[in-house]
C-alpha cells in the first residue's frame, strides 16, 4: 500500500470514488427515498398488503432451508477435497463452480425441464401428489443450486492454509470424529464458515433468474420479494414496488455490515495462522 504522489494517482481515486457513488450509492438512496417520499401511512399500507406479507414468508422460507442445506454441503465438500487425496479430486472441486458459471435463468431451465409435469419423472411424482415446479419446494430447490458454492469457496482455501495436523493429534489422542471436528476443525473455521453463511443468505433472499423461471410467478402464490417488486411495477404500484426494494435493499446493507466483519475476522485469523506456521518454517 503507498499514498498517492502524483495528479494522475489522485484523479484515478476520484473517478473511482465518483463511479462507485453514481453505481451503487445512488440507487440504494433513490430507492428509501421513492418508497420514504409518499409517507410512512403509505409504506405501512403496502407492508400490511396480503400479497406483499406472503412475498416476505416465501423469501424468508427459502432462505431458512437454504442456509442450513448449504452450510453441511459447504463444510462436507471443503471437508473432502481438504482432507483427502482421491482421484477425480480436482474435477470435484471445478464442479463446485458449475453455479458461478453458468446463468439462473438456465438453472431454472434445466430444473423446470427435469421435474416439471410434463417431464417423465416430474409427471410420475405429480401422481403421488408432489408438485415441485410452480410451488416452494421448485423455488427452495433452485436457490439452493445457485448458492451452494459460497460456504464450499470460503472454507476451502481456510482449511488447505491450515492443514490437518491439530487434527491428526486429536484422532492419535483418542477423540472421536465428532470430538475432533466440533474442538478442533469448528473453532478455526468458525469465523469463515459466519461469512459463507452471510453471503449465501444475502444470494438466497436476493435470487430472481432461477425463481422466475420455476415458480410460474402465481400471485399470492409462487412470488417471492424480489418477482414481488416486478410486479408491482408492472402494476405501476411505485411505492408498493419501492418498498419491497426497500426491504431488500435493507438486507443488503445488514449483509453488508456482517460481511465487512467477517472479513475482518478471518483476515485476522489467517494472520495469526502465518504467524504462528513462520517459526516453524524457520
Amino acid at each position: 500500500m503507498q499514498t498517492p504522489r502524483n495528479l494522475a494517482q489522485w484523479a484515478l481515486i476520484l473517478l473511482a470514488a465518483a463511479l462507485t457513488i453514481m453505481l451503487m450509492v445512488l440507487p440504494l438512496v433513490l430507492i428509501f427515498s421513492k418508497a420514504l417520499g409518499a409517507g410512512w401511512e403509505l409504506v405501512a399500507h403496502n407492508l400490511a398488503d396480503t400479497d406483499m406479507r406472503h412475498a416476505i414468508r416465501l423469501t424468508l422460507l427459502a432462505a431458512v432451508i437454504t442456509v442450513p442445506v448449504n452450510l453441511v454441503f459447504g463444510i462436507l465438500l471443503a471437508w473432502c477435497v481438504t482432507r483427502y487425496e482421491f482421484r477425480g479430486r480436482k474435477l470435484l472441486t471445478t464442479f463446485i463452480d458449475i453455479p458461478f458459471a453458468m446463468s439462473p435463468v438456465v438453472a431454472g431451465l434445466c430444473y423446470l425441464i427435469v421435474y416439471s409435469i410434463e417431464s417423465r419423472f416430474g409427471g410420475w411424482l405429480y401422481d403421488q401428489g408432489i408438485q415441485l415446479m410452480f410451488a416452494w419446494p421448485g423455488i427452495v430447490m433452485v436457490t439452493i443450486f445457485v448458492t451452494c458454492p459460497y460456504v464450499a469457496r470460503v472454507l476451502i482455501p481456510l482449511m488447505e492454509s491450515q492443514g490437518s495436523e491439530e487434527e491428526e493429534a486429536a484422532l492419535l489422542l483418542g477423540a472421536s470424529g465428532w470430538q475432533t471436528f466440533r474442538h478442533v476443525t469448528l473453532p478455526n473455521i468458525k469465523w469463515a464458515l459466519l461469512y459463507g453463511v452471510v453471503i449465501t443468505n444475502a444470494r438466497a433472499v436476493g435470487e430472481f433468474g432461477a425463481v422466475s423461471v420455476v415458480s410460474g410467478a402465481i400471485r399470492g402464490q409462487t412470488l417471492t420479494l424480489p418477482l414481488h417488486v416486478e410486479l408491482l411495477h408492472q402494476d405501476y404500484n411505485t411505492v408498493g414496488a419501492f418498498t419491497a426494494a426497500g426491504l431488500l435493499a435493507l438486507l443488503a446493507l445488514v449483509t453488508l455490515v456482517l460481511k465487512s466483519v467477517m472479513e475482518w475476522r478471518q483476515r485476522r485469523l489467517l494472520a495469526d495462522t502465518d504467524t504462528l506456521s513462520r517459526p516453524e518454517q524457520a
